[in-house]
Formats: C-alpha cells, structure tokens, sequence
C-alpha cells in the first residue's frame, strides 16, 4: 500500500500548485482585513504562550500515539512507542499535503506493515478504530453545533451549507457503526453508491482504477475494519480508556484554539469558539485544498465576525493555530516520511540486509 507515496509523487505539481493557490487565498484575505493590522498583531503576540502551544499540540500528538499503541495491543501488537509516533507524524504529513486529509491513514498502515511485518489488514484495522475513537467526540460536538448555528445571525445559505455538512458527517458516522453491526449489508450499500458516483469522480480525478478495483478495495477495507473495530470493542478497558482520551484530546485542541485568541489579546466566548472550531474541521474534509488552506481562513474569519471579533484578529490567531497544529507537525511528518521512504527502499533493493526501521 504505497498508495499515498505514488500519489505524491505522480501529483506533486499539482500538489504544489494548490498550496500556492491556498496561500494566494490567505494573502487576500489577510489584505481584506488588514493586512498590516495583523502582521502588527502576530509581531506583539505572546511567544511565551506560543511556546506553550507548542509544547500542548506536542502533548496531544503522545496521548494519540499512546491511543494508537492501546489499539494495537489488543490484537497483541507491541509496538515500540517512538516508532508509532514517527509512524504518526509521516502519516499527518500525508494527510495534510492531500486534499481532504485522505492520505495518511492507508500510508500509516502501510508502514506499520513494513515496519514490524505486522499484517496490512490488522494495521489498517487499527488506524480506522483509532479514527473511530476520535469521531466519538466530534459527533457530540457536532449535534449542539447545529443546534447553535441555527440560532445565529448569519446568512441563511450559510446556515444551510453548514447544517448540510453536519448530516453529512453524521450519516458517514451511521454508515460506520452500520459497517460494524450489518458488513454484509453494508457492502452491498457503499458498492451500489460507488458504483453511481464512480462516473463521476474517474472524470474529475482522471482515475485509472476500475469500478471492479473500487469493489474490492471497498469489501477490503470494510472487513479490515468490522474485524479490528469489534476486536477493540470486546476490550472494556481499552474502550473506555480510548474514549476519555479521546475527549481528552478534543478538549485540549479547543484549549488550544482559546489560547490562540490569547495570545493575541482577546478572550472569545466558549461556547461560539467550539462551535467555530468544529466548522473549521469540517471545511477541512472538503477535499478542494490541502488542509482547506484559505477556504478555512475565509469561513473562521467571517463566523468570528458574528460574534464580534474582528478579522484581524481571528486572522492572526487562526495564523498562529495554523502554525502549532499544521505547518510544523508537517515538516516533522516530511522528515519522518522521507526517512521512512529511504529506508523502506533500500530493504526491497538489499532485502538480505533487511534493517530494522525505528
């Protein structure tokens, strides 16, 4: 499953292309509300609390590992722990680099597979569980979201668009829980919608994969996944444990977000702050630019708007945020995944030799 690798390799202008697209988006909009306004704001910001920012979203990224690793050992993977977390970091790269965050997942099993030779399915099991574990949290975010949302003073459009994407979500969320419960069912489902949409999407991502090759990676990875899920499931400890730190993780990126605000001075009310950030993540599964770069700004910007603060300001603080949990988690994933990448290389041209990956 080098899928993610090829892909950035086959599509690496495009790749390029689109960050710098984003970036242009971001550049505007930042002339929009002040361009010298929030450079101003980010040169008076508090660096100690950036620091501390860092040091949080380095905390996040350990709980996570530790989530992974508990997964893992319930269909008794012992995996190191520093190598899970390097394995983390290259598959957060690929997320990010990729439209949609689509790309991380299958690359982290896949080197969980060249790594300790455990076998692809019981990777790619564990990677879904553990996205499983996250969703949890989100849902629940989701619903008092849209019950709030629909309560605010915004354009009924955008009401519309945002109520939209939470069913959508939350109707993906069903269809996993569905995948678990009713596989077979569930198959015949998800291949009858892939086979009405395949037209489709071949046309938009000229792809070269056959209706037949998306059916059977559909029944692939729903049996992967029904098979690990339920394995953690019948683990009481590890479920329980992999939900508190779940929303242990949610809180602190909400934490996190708040101390973004502080650090430029402003202190926004709680209760609009989650709902905005749970917006913010679902623009960033809108699979139009990597990590939604500028769409995400565009829409925070004008959401805080409503509730009084200025764009400069959200921009600024959005800035910062985007700095701790996105840009440097990234070069450390490049690093990470190039590393790999060498590594996993050189074992198919020597594999007499084959070396240990860390």
């Amino acid at each position: 499953m080098e899928d993610t690798y090829e892909t950035i390799r086959k599509h690496k202008w495009s790749i390029i292309l689109s960050f710098a697209i984003a970036f242009i988006i971001v550049f505007i909009i930042m002339l929009i509300v002040g361009l010298g306004d929030t450079i101003n704001i980010l040169m008076n910001a508090n660096w100690y609390l950036i620091l501390f920012l860092i040091l949080m979203e380095a905390s996040i990224y350990l709980i996570w590992t530790y989530r992974w690793k508990l997964i893992l050992s319930t269909v008794n993977e012992d995996i190191p722990f520093g190598s899970l977390l390097a394995m983390l970091f290259a598959s957060d790269f690929g997320n990010n680099i990729t439209p949609g965050a689509a790309g991380g997942e299958p690359l982290r099993a896949y080197l969980l597979t060249a790594n300790n030779k455990t076998p692809f399915e019981i990777g790619f099991a564990s990677v879904t569980a553990d996205r499983v574990f996250e969703f949890f949290p989100f849902v629940i975010i989701s619903l008092f979201a849209a019950i709030f949302i629909l309560g605010w003073n915004i354009p009924l459009y955008t009401k519309i668009i945002i109520s939209v994407l939470i069913l959508i979500s939350l109707f993906f969320f069903a269809i996993l829980l569905y995948v678990v419960y009713s596989k077979e069912i569930a198959q015949r489902v998800i291949i009858r919608i892939a086979k009405s949409v395949y037209p489709f999407f071949k046309k938009l991502f000229k792809s070269e994969l056959t209706i037949s090759e998306v059916n059977s990676k559909i029944t692939y990875y729903i049996n992967s996944f029904s098979t690990g899920f339920i394995q953690v499931i019948k683990d009481r400890k590890a479920l329980v444990i992999g939900f508190i730190l779940s929303f242990l993780m949610w809180g602190m990126d909400i934490l996190r977000i708040y101390i973004c605000f502080v650090t430029v001075g402003v202190n926004p009310p709680l209760i609009p702050l989650i709902i905005i950030y749970t917006i913010g993540i679902f623009i960033m599964l809108v699979p139009l630019l990597p990590g939604s770069w500028g769409i995400r700004e565009a829409i925070i910007v004008g959401l805080f708007a409503v509730i009084g603060v200025s764009g400069d300001v959200s921009m600024s603080a959005n800035l910062i945020d985007r700095f701790v949990s996105y840009i440097l988690p990234t070069i450390i994933g490049a690093i990470c995944a190039l590393y790999y990448g060498k590594r996993i290389k050189d074992m198919k041209q020597h594999p007499t030799n084959n070396p240990k990956i860390i």
